[in-house]
């Protein structure tokens, strides 16, 4: 960054930083960056570290001044990504910022610190509002000029191919003021098949949901670094590797199970990795292979569970499939399929409906979702709107707004299959938003169930899907049609005025089935936002 001066006013002798700020912040912010610029020196010598503004799973943010060439003083955000981050992820991160930030809403980068495994990204500061403090004073304009910025910034990062998989209101930031937008944090960014991102690619890209306690050399920083044309300012890295660190690959060589031991899902994609044999031992009674035709399991219903193999299909034979689904036990033979391996990385409550059933096939649609729960939240006043603690409650909790039977036709055409115990209507999201919102009577809105439903593969409850669907688009018969609003709360701020086209949109981007839902380029060409 050609404009930094280096500026040691508030830097003392050993390094840490002077008290000009310490009446400001916690012991423990305060220990947090004297630690940082002990970790990192050259940092401490460039910026006065005010404090620590944001912290995530992967890194934290603290707000730093630096002196300009021209005597002013600037504002900028410091990101220190964990020690363990692998560094590929991070390069990659770094690429994103580079290659797609600065423009259209996304977040650029100024520079780049790193110090053996400490490394801070600078990235300009941008004062912003968070959503659950203004969230009950938007006006509908507001949020539409919102959800507008929104997907501009998402049409330009899939244009690159990049796939954010964390779009929720704290990565997109709001200054409402200078109503001015910033997408940020692409820690968990994935490429498309097509991606311009060469860190991205399938071929050089590391898992975004998992993170690697191994260090790296010297030598592989700087050829990570010179793809993401960021200056580094570093000394070697040390390659020593302790016991505690052996321990931790070796727990995240172990799959992790989406749904627990009751996971009905069986692999049939050449991304399922193996299963280590000592993990198995100890939820699954080792079993011979050629014991599996001639023993009995016992079923939830205390009968003995009858395996029978599908049919083939074209000559290609089916996994063996039985009859303990919608009970309270999972036989062996389930247990002992391989888990099906698929990316979840994301916040919970904005994941995707193909996320949540690990279908691998995963794209820049999952975005859009986010984006669809983020508007669902603006127009019905509730943030967050989902809030589940695994991802079959998440699952429930979507069905209940879009339906049980478009819930199952959508995951049937990426070859899921759900079952619910269950029917579940989908609601009217007008009337939904406008009775959360307070602007219509809550006798108006449906009750909403808790039921929890069950996940397998499309192979083993294939007939569940056979039965006739009405048509996605269909409503509630119960509910009142949206067209009548004549018993609306006036409100000010445009909320009982808000045109059919923005429930419109909110359906588009809450499609259950990510090969039709909007894209970001068709929802800038809504009507909704014809005058922007």
């Amino acid at each position: 960054m050609d404009s930094l001066v280096i500026c040691t006013d508030n830097v003392a002798t050993d390094g840490s930083v002077k008290s000009t700020n310490k009446k400001n912040i916690s012991r423990d912010v305060e220990s947090e960056i004297e630690n940082l610029c002990k970790a990192v020196p050259q940092l401490a010598k460039t910026f006065r570290i005010i404090e620590k503004i944001g912290e995530g799973t992967f890194s934290s943010v603290y707000l730093g001044e630096a002196r300009m060439r021209d005597g002013s003083r600037e504002m900028f955000a410091l990101k220190h990504l964990i020690p363990t981050s692998h560094p590929t992820r991070i390069a990659a991160e770094l690429q994103c910022l580079t290659v797609a930030g600065g423009r259209e809403n996304v977040m650029g980068v100024e520079y780049c610190f790193r110090n053996e495994d400490h490394v801070v990204i600078v990235m300009p500061y941008m004062e912003h509002q968070a959503i659950v403090d203004i969230i009950g004073s938007l006006s509908f304009e507001e949020v539409r000029l919102y959800m507008y910025h929104l997907l501009k910034a998402l049409r330009h990062i899939h244009q690159f191919g990049i796939i954010h998989r964390d779009i929720k209101p704290n990565n997109f930031l709001y200054n409402r003021k200078a109503k001015t937008f910033a997408l940020v944090d692409f820690g968990l960014a994935q490429g498309t098949s097509n991606t311009q991102i060469e860190l991205l690619k399938p071929s050089t890209a590391h898992p975004p949901f998992s993170s690697s306690t191994t260090t790296t050399s010297s030598a592989t920083w700087k050829a990570l670094m010179k793809k993401t044309r960021v200056v580094t300012t570093t000394a070697g890295a040390s390659t020593s590797r302790t016991k505690h660190t052996k321990d931790l690959v070796a727990l995240r060589k172990a799959p992790r199970p989406v749904f627990s031991e009751k996971n009905l899902n069986s692999s049939n994609s050449t991304a399922a990795t193996t299963t280590k044999r000592e993990v198995k031992t100890q939820l699954v009674k080792p079993v011979k292979t050629g014991e599996l035709s001639s023993r009995r399991f016992l079923s939830g219903r205390g009968g003995p569970a009858t395996v029978r193999p599908l049919k083939t299909h074209r000559g290609v034979r089916q996994p063996l499939i039985c009859n303990c689904f919608q009970t309270e036990r999972v036989c062996n033979i389930c247990l002992s399929r391989k888990q099906q391996v698929a990316p979840r990385a994301g916040t919970p409550g904005f994941r995707a409906p193909e996320i949540l059933t690990k279908c691998p096939d995963q794209g820049t649609a999952i975005d859009m979702w986010s984006a669809g729960v983020i508007f669902l939240s603006l127009l019905s006043g509730r943030y967050p709107f989902f809030k589940a603690s695994d991802d079959l409650v998440a699952l429930a909790q979507i069905m209940t707004i879009r339906g049980s039977r478009e819930t199952v036709r959508a995951a049937k055409a990426f070859g899921k299959v759900v079952l619910c115990s269950q029917e579940l209507p989908q609601l009217d999201l007008r009337v939904l938003c406008e009775t959360l919102r307070g602007q219509r009577p809550s006798k108006d809105a449906k009750p909403i169930s808790k039921t929890k439903p069950e996940t397998t593969d499309e192979g083993a409850q294939k007939q569940a899907c056979e039965t006739p669907r009405p048509h996605p688009k269909s409503r509630d018969k119960t509910l009142k049609p949206s067209s009548q609003r004549d018993c609306l709360v006036h409100d000010e701020r445009g909320w009982d005025t808000v045109p059919d086209e923005a429930y419109d949109l909110l359906d588009l981007l809450l499609d259950l089935n990510p090969n039709s839902r909007i894209t970001a380029a068709q929802a800038l060409e809504h009507p909704l936002f014809k005058d922007l």
